[in-house]
């Protein structure tokens, strides 16, 4: 398990970026954001009031003397950052107004941070809801060229586990998109094959889940499951992606070797895509309960730089560990 977030971290120090944590008013957050510090994980930027950022830090005896301060009322860049999101958002009928108003939320200001190069990445959700942290960041940020969607990742870690990578996997979606389509689901999976790669540097092995493993069931749910192989098949043919296949065929040798025996994932996939969220979400908390698993997420992928979402019931060891990942996240 240490390895894991020792090849993050080691990723994120490596990398020196500057995150943005907008809850600054929260204990938590200044409580991680000395950690990230000493740790010499990021930089750190604090938005929110100075007042309420000093009083947070009162209050937990945090020291934030060599984090960055950022108040978005007093702040010099506030008028150009309104007029950059007015422009960004106008012909959704923003007023400039508007626009000045929006960007006193220090997720918004965060998120122009990170727009216009003054920051690498953001992490909130601490305090706010996934809507809240998502939806500046897709408003300002969007996603990368190269994607469709911007959809989330776990990466769950598994004691004493001898499937996947010793353990290690990468869950997907089980945080942000509820029903994808084919096309969407075959987007996820190309996605998490590459955070796999780019985060973890692990070769990714992906699997795509169904109740079926090659056409054992019949049924819409298990062809959508199907159409999303051949799609993401067709579109990333170097990267090793099969399907539809059972969680048990994906995972165990001998399972696979009588269900799916010519399939070059089966029995050793270490990426597991799930076909909706209902799926997912639930598959990632009985693993984190029942086999005590360590789960960090939901990662975000797809968006153009990375804005990462909290528990709201997350400690400061949680945030200091989205940071890092974040920071790793905007090395590659």
């Amino acid at each position: 398990m240490a390895s894991v977030m020792d090849t993050i971290y080691a990723r994120a120090r490596a990398g020196k970026k500057r995150i943005t944590l907008p809850e600054a008013d929260d204990v938590r957050t200044v409580v991680a954001a000395q950690r990230i510090v000493e740790q010499g994980l990021a930089e750190v930027i604090l938005v929110n009031s100075r007042e309420r950022i000093a009083a947070a830090a009162a209050e937990s005896s945090a020291d934030i003397s060599r984090c960055r301060i950022e108040d978005p009322a007093v702040s010099p860049k506030r008028e150009e950052y309104a007029r950059q999101f007015f422009e960004l958002r106008k012909h959704k009928g923003i007023t400039l107004d508007q626009a000045r108003e929006m960007i006193l939320d220090p997720l918004y200001f965060g998120c122009m941070m990170v727009y216009s190069g003054e920051a690498d990445g953001q992490v909130s959700g601490a305090t706010h809801s996934t809507a809240d942290t998502v939806r500046p960041a897709l408003q300002i940020l969007k996603t990368a060229p190269d994607c469709k969607l911007v959809s989330s990742f776990f990466v769950m870690i598994v004691p004493d586990c001898p499937y996947g990578e010793n353990g290690v996997f990468v869950y997907a979606d089980c945080g942000l998109v509820i029903n994808p389509d084919p096309d969407q689901l075959a987007e996820i999976a190309i996605q998490s094959a590459k955070s796999m790669q780019n985060l973890l540097g692990l070769e990714p092995r992906v699997a795509m889940l169904s109740f079926s493993t090659k056409g054992s069931g019949k049924d819409p749910i298990a062809d959508k499951v199907i159409e999303a192989t051949k799609i993401a098949q067709q579109r990333r043919p170097d990267l090793l992606i099969d399907g539809e296949m059972q969680a048990d065929a994906a995972l165990v040798d001998w399972v696979a070797k009588r269900k799916a025996p010519s399939s070059p994932v089966a029995g050793r996939a270490n990426v597991l895509i799930f076909p909706d969220l209902n799926a997912g979400n639930i598959c990632y908390k009985l693993t984190q309960r029942l086999a005590k698993a360590s789960a960090y997420g939901p990662i975000l992928q797809g968006l153009r730089k990375p804005v990462n979402d909290l528990s709201r019931g997350c400690d400061a060891d949680d945030i200091v560990n989205v940071t890092a990942i974040t920071a790793a996240q905007a090395s590659y």
